[in-house]
């Protein structure tokens, strides 16, 4: 591409004009055919109902780094996917990315950083969430994929895209849900011979949708399971129920009912109500059938 195009593309416009010239065409597809290495056995969960869901394979700097699972209509998705690691470095600074292709299914693949735009195009806030959703909201924009999961510069950079956040409370995000993911990244670096994969995705409320700006839905919940195959087979007593498999269930609603996670009352009042449910993976598949009116497996032949 020219470099006075170059110069033309930046702006509003990115995404709706570099894609004419026919150097970078989007790839939006019905399936992840494209990122099959984040999901064990290169088999993504079977059993959910693909209405009104879109398939992501997460590029950035031409390379992909994780999947997700987006619901157009919520402008959130329902899961993300990828493989767990050892970060290399710091938590880089926050330049939250959108999704172009998600405009035009020509558009760029690569998630494209905001503050490049500087007046957004109506067709890019109708089609996800935008940072000014949570602004005054009272929600965090919290990760699906952490970027303390992810090893390099560039795939800790990636995780700051909002197609794999969804609006969670802050005692959730820097509180119980914080110390799970620090929980589940000790296991792999202590245990796991391999690779871990991870699934971390929400539900919504069961009765009627919670939104933020009267446009992204808000979860009740928030849900994670990994699979680590091969893991060393010295493990402590303590954690042979974590291998190969565990999942946990965390509230993001400190006022919901106790039937899926219930709520100590010990902890202080300013941290109360965000619990979260360590469980088997069976009843996390168990509990996704009843919330979601989907038989979703998780993992290819329960991680076995």
């Amino acid at each position: 591409m020219p470099q006075k195009k170059v110069r033309n593309c930046t702006g509003a416009l990115l995404l709706l004009l570099c894609w004419f010239d026919g150097q970078a065409l989007g790839e939006i597809s019905n399936d992840f055919s494209n990122c099959l290495d984040f999901f064990y056995n290169e088999t993504p969960p079977t059993g959910v109902d693909a209405t009104g869901y879109q398939p992501i394979c997460q590029r950035y700097k031409n390379q992909y780094h994780f999947a997700s699972l987006y619901h157009r209509q919520s402008r959130a998705p329902l899961y993300s996917a990828y493989s767990l690691g050892l970060a290399d470095g710091k938590r880089p600074n926050a330049n939250w990315k959108y999704e172009p292709q998600l405009v035009f299914s020509r558009a760029s693949s690569e998630m494209a950083p905001f503050k490049f735009a500087t007046t957004m195009d109506q067709n890019v806030i109708e089609s996800q969430a935008m940072s000014d959703d949570y602004r005054n909201s009272n929600f965090t924009r919290g990760h699906l994929n952490p970027s303390m999961h992810q090893k390099t510069k560039e795939n800790r950079e990636a995780t700051f895209t909002l197609t794999n956040t969804v609006p969670q409370r802050a005692g959730s995000n820097s509180g119980s849900w914080n110390t799970l993911e620090t929980e589940v990244l000790k296991k792999f670096k202590a245990f796991c011979n391999g690779s871990m994969h991870v699934i971390t995705g929400v539900l919504p409320y069961e009765s009627e949708l919670h939104w933020i700006n009267n446009r992204v839905s808000v979860p009740e919940y928030m849900w994670s399971a990994y699979c680590c195959p091969s893991y060393r087979s010295d493990l402590p007593a303590y954690m042979q129920s974590f291998f190969p498999t565990h999942a946990a269930v965390g509230r993001n609603n400190p006022n919901s009912g106790e039937e899926i996670v219930p709520v100590d009352v010990k902890v202080k009042a300013s941290k109360r109500g965000y619990d979260v449910r360590r469980m088997s993976l069976e009843t996390l598949e168990g509990i996704l059938a009843q919330r979601l009116a989907m038989s979703v497996s998780l993992f290819h032949g329960q991680c076995q």
